[in-house]
């Protein structure tokens, strides 16, 4: 049975740093690529940012890039990804996602499996 599990999620202040994991059971880790996608109340769930098997590819959504960053320890069956500068409008729930075969890493309907998702409150 495949289980994403994300942590780190919380209270921060605007400004603040955040880091969010996901660490994935019961699938081989390293020939996935990992997406993170967020949904924030009364929104769509949106597409924030991906990352390949191999951690050699990025990509982020134009209101995070420059301030997300994605990285992976394959050793650890464990995605992350590093928030800087955080803004009220990253507040949502931010949910992991794997992927066997890539197409278009900004498209959930492409994802095979999905995490419950944990929650980011930025406060001003």
């Amino acid at each position: 049975q495949v289980q994403l599990v994300e942590s780190g999620g919380g209270l921060v202040q605007v400004g603040g740093p955040l880091r969010l994991s996901c660490t994935a059971s019961g699938l081989t880790f390293s020939t996935y690529s990992m997406g993170w996608f967020r949904q924030a109340p009364g929104k769509e769930r949106e597409f924030v940012s991906a990352i390949s098997w191999s951690g050699g590819s990025t990509y982020y959504a134009d209101s995070v890039k420059g301030r997300f960053t994605a990285s992976r320890d394959n050793n650890k069956n464990t995605v992350y990804r590093q928030m800087n500068s955080l803004k009220p409008e990253d507040t949502a729930v931010y949910y992991c996602a794997a992927v066997l075969s890539i197409v278009d890493p900004r498209k959930e309907y492409g994802y095979d499996y999905w995490g419950q998702g944990t929650q980011v409150t930025v406060s001003s």
